[in-house]
């Protein structure tokens, strides 16, 4: 029964009297019967007000009090039950009992004591002020306890409880209490008052008992028995509710349950109430530190803890926290220790790294030895108390420290074996990679390129196998490798730089042809570093173009040791040496602006003279308020000669007007700014390549504007916008309309221009030198600029040059003191000044150590003028110039170097790297021969300057600038003697009519001493005064004498100059010069001479024709500097003949000079491809121009009969590329595979279905693998993927688990194995054709028309395919792979080139753009939609492009625009 109150009905109420044996310990034993905790149990039901010890005895004091007093009974009080029946009723329940002094041990005695039987069946019960009983402590303390009395003092009892205790009781026997219970039942019977007997403790009952209390209860009529348990909670309620009812006689019956029943619901019960208390505290306590104070705070609310509290009691409610906090102390102690556990193999790894240290320690000297470590406070804790796991350690969770009295426990002792044991395997591993390594370096068969399949049957062993696993082995072998490969193409490098001779030898160019790869590869075939890279062809032949880039267009970029390139390194030194450049100004308040003004038919000359006339007497020009000094060098003619170039020793420009006033003007001012350019490229000096240009229309006299002023403003605009320079419109009128404010504005920006350059004041003049020496260092000697440049800048006289990386210096030649200007180049960078540049000497370093070091100097000293001094230095590795060398290269290097200083008559000296000399006094004597033969190089310098403004070296403009072709070697025949001249804007022999600009014709060699006065004369400078020398005659012979009439019949003005000679000391060119070669023979108009190849035509042969034209440079003494280039004279040879090359003194120098004349001109390119099918018609090789038929004169030098048959310029029709072979097929024969494309596709079905299995797989599974296409998939899956198609078309490729690089991998080599590529190759040509259009739009339009005329079914698969890479390459932020990736991995698949031939090798680059056009446009050319954006940069880690080799000169931009114009 639940407690209850119902306010609203009236509650009956029952008086219950408990009784049963009482009395001395005689009579009762020495506990009582269990009536009060019967009373308490039904009064108190809750655990916490439940308790057991309830004593009789009392103190007298006790006994007199309200609780406890003579009546002898006690009153537990009054509650409310709910009954079966659904009604209530209230209880007061009273106890008789027998209280007993603890004294006499006597019952206390009252007035009127009656025996106990008679009390206990009183039915009237009177007791003035008693208050309700709780407990034993409640004596003497009744303040403490709720004081609530007994109704109105007096109680009329309406029935009993007769207790009769079942249970063993100590010094109490069963059948005496039987025997009182039978009188005291006698006694209650009187009261006709209803009983019940309760047999109480029947958790500790005697089954005799209990049936001998129903025995006696079944003697007596009417008498219920209840079996119940005060402490286990059974049947209390059930005992009183019965006895209701026999008080009641209106309620039902109660059904009485046997004890047993009842404590099995009960114990039902009470566990429930336990799980849910269980569950209660697991999710509120988490931490085995709360107490139990705080959490039972926050169950009080909760109905499982009240549940459990009513049922169980706090203490047990606070037992079961206990022990859950117990259990979550040892699972964090747990966690804890297997942490602790886990960090303790990483701090042996730490602490104990060695084997050789523990491998013989027990774990007991190696917990010792750890204390001994430096690092021990890192990783352990030692700890005051133990075990670690009861200190606070435990709950410190930041402090990872390991206890070390964990050591001591089995489980650390187990893991430090397992360390033990880790670095013995470990140990025998690193000896089976030590060994792995040691058998692939050792190994023969292991070569560069090798793959691991072919090598592995070589290496491999058991023990291998069983230590290391697939992925180390790999590992090792592709580091090694990789190795191989990089010390393999380092070598072969080194092999390329130390055949110099030969690659300068043969004059290489951009595209090199068939032939001269064919040399290459011929010369360098039987080296064993040429061998190394057999199986690395391709990256081979990309080392060799790569150099022949760098042999052709020399940069720090191209440089084989960037970033380490002597340039590089001396730009640094010198920036550090020097932070600032002085300046130097020739007057305070005045700078000097230098102008060039380019017009033709005297326009610059007048404007000129406008100028001059707004400028002050002594030709200074006020801009802005400030004063200049302008200097103006009008220009009318070939620029290509000295006396009409941009830059002189003298004058160094900083800005240039051009002007124009028709087509055939504007035509001169483009090609002269070509030239000038193309001259200038290479040259360190060369500023003019940057020079900042203004194009000006002036109009003609008489003009008044039109469609012909409109349409020359047009051009001049776009040829302004193609040269980047600013342009002016006829604002600037002609003659005397010039505009002032304008001239000044364009004064104004020029000047600006130079301020941007650094060129006012920042730089000195490079006349301001006495000497000029190169000194020559070969890029990845061991020995660099440092050791070589540190004794020049430890000069006090050290300051810097007029040019990037020289530096000038005041230093005792002789018996006087001059300035000298060192410059300290690479080899590449000064094999560009041989020709270009005014050098009066070279001192050229080179390693004894390295053989590329002296090949490259034997290069560049084998085009060496034989005029200019030369000084050898051998660096060595010893610690003093009087050290030997300790290794027979060294010796062999001194040996040689000291020959061919001795050859040549130039100097010799070895010096000790390792310690650098401190001094210069070991070039005295080099610069002393330098500045006796100054006048000599100086005339030699100028002589090849008008040779080569003549046209007599075709190869002048070359960016290398060396190698002189004509001048170096007698003419073969007289027909030799001119050469052809040149036109940088043409690509095709007809446009020669167009763009010659009449200049060919009239370049003959004017003197030396006028052009020198002129421009003295002309920049206001006196020559200084000079020790006279005797006149010179010359004599004119006839065929001089017919050459000035024909001259003059054609209009040109072939007369001597009129102007003042040299002074006597000056060098005379009658010692030097070869008039006939300088002087240029007529010929008939349109006369083929012969197709010269140049660099800036892209590959185009150029037919140079000789075009006799009337020349129009004004009057005579216009006062231009172009008019000393049109008078010629032929002087009389006197002795001497003009110098030679150093390579005709030294039998060391040019071994490779049979190649020069052998080997053909040009690329293939430019040989055209019809020469191809005549090489293939002729068994033997016979050059490049077997099939070209040629007669040869009498007596004609074979080799320059092969140089005009190479140079002549085929017009066949280009044929397709030779087909390349297709993959041979796997070792089964194939019915699907390898066939024809139109035997897989039928109309209905215009794909091939393994494709359209392929590419659907790879879409469904493959878009976002990373890398699809360009990894690999394992080739002996793919070739099973076919083998089963082949089989079974319906394959499932899901199904079989494949992989999406193994199926990639298969279907492109279903394209490789097509007896013909997918792009067929006939339209290969048209292809390339179309992508040669400059114009992006035309160009995809000529693609897509192409595109067209392909085979019905080679069009839809190629369709499917582009489409599918398409899809592909819309996931590039995924797989990485991009539309450039996916040509890349793809082009040579779909075209399948022949790589043997080097035009396909020159031709990679398109083939690959033209795919990559497919596949981003693919929406354009397959479906009719808008043209797509051009595709931004590649991602970072797609493979670099082949290297494009730069053009030789700046190609004009303005080319288009003149052919357009037809100028």
């Amino acid at each position: 029964m639940m407690m209850a109150r119902k306010q609203d009905v009236r509650v009956p109420t029952y008086n219950v009297s408990v009784v049963g044996l009482s009395g001395t310990e005689k009579d009762k034993g020495q506990c009582g019967v269990g009536k009060s905790c019967l009373c308490n149990r039904f009064v108190r039901p809750g655990a916490d007000q439940f308790h057991l010890d309830h004593t009789s005895v009392l103190s007298t004091s006790d006994f007199g009090g309200r609780v406890v007093n003579n009546d002898h009974f006690l009153y537990w009080g009054e509650v409310v039950r709910a009954l079966e029946d659904g009604g209530e009723c209230r209880a007061q329940v009273v106890e008789q009992t027998e209280f007993i002094d603890d004294q006499t041990f006597q019952p206390h005695r009252s007035t009127a004591l009656q025996p106990y039987i008679k009390r206990a069946a009183a039915t009237k019960l009177a007791s003035a002020e008693k208050l309700m009983y709780f407990c034993t402590d409640q004596l003497g303390l009744e303040q403490d306890f709720e004081q609530k009395q007994m109704p109105e003092g007096k109680l009329l009892v309406d029935g009993f409880l007769l207790c009769v205790d079942v249970s063993r009781g100590m010094n109490r026997n069963f059948d005496e209490q039987l025997k009182f219970v039978s009188n005291l039942y006698n006694q209650l019977a009187k009261t006709k008052k209803p009983v019940v007997v309760v047999l109480t403790k029947c958790d500790e009952g005697v089954e005799r008992y209990i049936r001998d209390a129903h025995a006696f209860a079944l003697s007596k009529k009417n008498l219920q028995v209840v079996e119940t348990s005060a402490r286990s909670n059974v049947n209390v309620d059930l005992a009183f509710s019965t006895l209701v009812q026999l008080i009641d006689k209106s309620r039902g019956k109660t059904k009485i349950i046997p004890y047993f029943e009842a404590l099995k619901q009960q114990s039902q019960q009470i566990a429930a109430a336990k799980d849910k208390y269980e569950w209660l505290v697991g999710r509120i306590v988490k931490n085995h530190n709360e107490p139990w104070a705080n959490v039972s705070r926050k169950m009080q609310n909760a109905p499982e803890y009240q549940d459990y509290v009513y049922l169980e009691g706090t203490p047990k409610a606070k037992k079961l926290f206990l022990q859950h906090v117990q259990r979550l102390k040892l699972e964090h102690v747990e966690r804890r220790r297997k942490a602790f556990l886990a960090a303790l193999p990483q701090a042996l790894d730490a602490l104990l790294p060695e084997l050789d240290e523990i491998e013989q320690l027990s774990c007991s000297k190696a917990r010792k030895l750890l204390e001994t470590k430096a690092d021990f406070p890192k990783w352990f804790v030692v700890l005051d108390e133990t075990p670690w796991d009861a200190t606070g350690h435990v709950d410190d969770v930041d402090d990872e420290r390991v206890p070390f009295d964990l050591l001591e426990t089995p489980a650390a002792e187990q893991v430090y074996e397992a360390h033990r044991e880790k670095l013995r395997d470990e140990r025998k591993r690193a000896e089976m990679r030590r060994a792995f390594k040691e058998n692939l370096e050792t190994s023969p068969f292991v070569t560069p390129g090798k793959p691991w399949e072919e090598a592995r049957s070589f290496i491999m062993s058991e023990d291998f196998y069983l230590w290391l696993d697939e992925a180390v082995y790999m590992d090792i072998y592709g580091k090694h490798q990789k190795q191989l490969i990089e010390k393999a193409k380092e070598e072969f490098q080194e092999l390329l730089l130390e055949y110099s001779e030969l690659f300068y030898e043969l004059e290489l160019d951009a595209k090199p042809s068939k032939e001269k790869m064919g040399v290459i590869q011929e010369v360098l075939g039987e080296e064993q570093r040429f061998k190394a890279l057999q199986k690395l062809q391709a990256e081979r032949d990309a080392l060799i173009l790569k150099h022949i880039h760098f042999v052709y267009h020399p940069t720090k970029e191209t440089c084989p040791s960037c970033p380490l390139c002597v340039d590089s390194r001396v730009e640094q030194l010198l920036g550090s040496r020097f932070t600032r450049a002085p300046k130097t100004q020739p007057e305070p308040g005045v700078d000097r602006l230098n102008l060039v003004i380019l017009g033709k038919d005297g326009l610059a000359r007048e404007l000129a003279n406008e100028i001059r006339a707004l400028c002050t007497s002594d030709d200074r020009y006020v801009i802005e308020g400030k004063v200049y000094e302008l200097a103006l060098r009008p220009i009318e003619g070939n620029v290509r000669l000295p006396v009409n170039a941009f830059q002189t020793p003298t004058f160094q420009p900083h800005g240039c007007l051009c002007l124009y006033n028709s087509k055939e003007s504007l035509s001169y001012v483009v090609e002269s700014i070509e030239k000038s350019r193309e001259s200038t490229l290479g040259r360190r000096d060369g500023h003019p390549g940057n020079l900042p240009l203004t194009l000006i229309l002036v109009n003609k006299r008489g003009d008044a504007g039109g469609e012909t002023l409109h349409g020359l403003i047009q051009q001049g605009q776009q040829i302004a916008s193609k040269l980047q320079c600013v342009f002016l419109d006829p604002g600037i009128g002609y003659g005397r309309n010039i505009n002032e404010k304008q001239i000044g504005q364009v004064l104004k920006g020029l000047l600006d221009s130079k301020r941007n350059l650094n060129l006012l004041g920042d730089r000195k003049e490079p006349a301001d030198a006495d000497l000029r020496v190169v000194m020559c260092l070969m890029c990845g000697d061991p020995f660099g600029a440092d050791d070589v440049l540190g004794p020049v800048l430890q000069s006090p006289s050290c300051r810097p040059g007029g040019s990037a990386g020289s530096v000038v210096l005041d230093l005792a030649v002789g018996p006087h003191k001059r300035r000298v200007e060192l410059s300290l180049l690479s080899y590449h960078a000064s094999f560009g000044l041989r020709k270009s540049r005014l050098v009066h000497g070279y001192v050229l370093f080179y390693s004894a150590q390295r053989r590329a070091s002296l090949a490259t100097l034997r290069a560049f000293l084998c085009e060496l003028q034989d005029v200019v001094p030369v000084q050898l230095v051998a660096l060595t590795d010893g610690a003093t110039a009087a050290d030997l060398p300790d290794n027979d290269l060294s010796r062999e290097q001194l040996s040689e170097g000291e020959e061919i200083a001795q050859d040549v008559d130039g100097r010799f000296a070895a010096l000790p790297g390792a310690q650098p000399q401190r001094k210069l006094e070991l070039f005295h004597a080099f610069l002393k021969d330098a500045a006796e033969k100054k006048t000599l190089v100086e005339a030699a310098h100028m002589y090849d300057a008008a040779a080569e403004a003549s046209g007599e070296d075709a190869a002048f403009n070359s960016p290398r600038a060396g190698s002189p072709l004509c001048n170096s070697n007698l003419p073969d025949s007289e027909e030799d003697a001119e050469p052809p001249g040149y036109s940088p804007f043409r690509d095709d022999p007809k446009d020669h009519s167009k763009l010659s600009m009449e200049l060919e014709g009239n370049d003959g060699l004017s003197f030396i001493s006028v052009v020198s006065a002129f421009e003295n004369k002309l920049n206001n400078k006196v020559p200084p005064p000079v020790k006279p020398k005797p006149p010179v005659h010359f004599e004119l012979g006839k065929a001089d004498l017919a050459y000035l009439e024909q001259g003059h019949r054609d209009g040109r003005r072939k007369s001597l100059s009129a102007g003042s000679w040299l002074p006597a000391d000056c060098f005379d060119p009658s010692d030097y010069a070869e008039p006939m070669d300088a002087v240029a023979r007529p010929r008939a108009e349109e006369e083929n001479i012969y197709s010269v190849p140049h660099d800036s035509t892209q590959g185009k042969i150029i037919t140079v024709r000789n075009i006799n034209k009337a020349q129009s440079n004004g009057g005579a003494n216009n006062g231009s500097d172009s008019e000393m280039d049109t008078g010629s004279l032929e002087r009389a040879r006197h002795g001497r003949a003009k110098p030679g090359l150093y390579r005709a003194r030294c039998s060391r120098l040019g071994r490779f000079a049979g190649y020069r004349g052998s080997v053909g001109v040009g690329s293939d390119d430019e040989l055209g491809p019809g020469r191809k099918k005549d090489e293939e018609q002729s068994a033997p090789y016979k050059g490049d121009n077997a099939g070209v038929p040629y007669e040869a004169g009498d007596g004609e030098d074979p080799r320059r009969r092969n140089i005009l048959r190479s140079l002549r310029r085929t017009t066949k029709k280009p044929k397709a590329p030779k087909p390349r072979a297709p993959l041979p097929k796997g070792p089964w024969e194939s019915s699907y595979f390898g066939v024809p494309l139109g035997s897989v596709v039928t109309p209905e079905r215009p794909i091939p279905l393994f494709i359209e299995r392929c590419i659907d797989f790879i879409e469904a599974t493959g878009l976002s693998t990373e890398g699809i296409y360009r990894v690999s998939g394992n080739k002996s899956e793919m070739e099973s993927l076919q083998r089963q198609f082949d089989q079974d078309h319906g394959l499932d490729l899901a199904e079989k688990d494949f992989t999406v690089n193994t199926v990639a991998g298969a279907m492109k080599s279903f394209f490789s194995e097509l007896p013909e590529p997918l792009v067929p190759y006939a339209m290969q040509v048209e292809l390339v054709e179309a992508h040669k259009i400059n114009d992006r739009e035309q160009k995809l339009h000529a693609l897509k028309d192409v595109l067209k005329k392909f085979p019905k079914e080679n069009y839809e698969v190629f369709k499917y395919v582009i489409a599918h890479l398409n899809k592909v390459s819309h996931n590039h932020r995924v797989n990485l792979m991009t539309s450039e990736n996916l040509s890349i991995c793809f082009w040579p698949t779909l075209m399948r080139p022949d790589f043997s031939t080097m035009d396909a090798l020159t031709a990679t680059r398109t083939y690959q753009t033209i795919i990559e056009l497919f596949i981003h446009q693919c929406p354009f050319f397959f479906y009719n939609r808008p043209l797509l954006d051009p595709p931004g940069p590649a991602a970072p880690f797609a493979p670099p492009s082949p290297p494009r080799t730069p053009p030789p000169s700046p190609h004009s931009p303005v080319q288009p625009l003149l052919e357009q114009h037809s100028l």
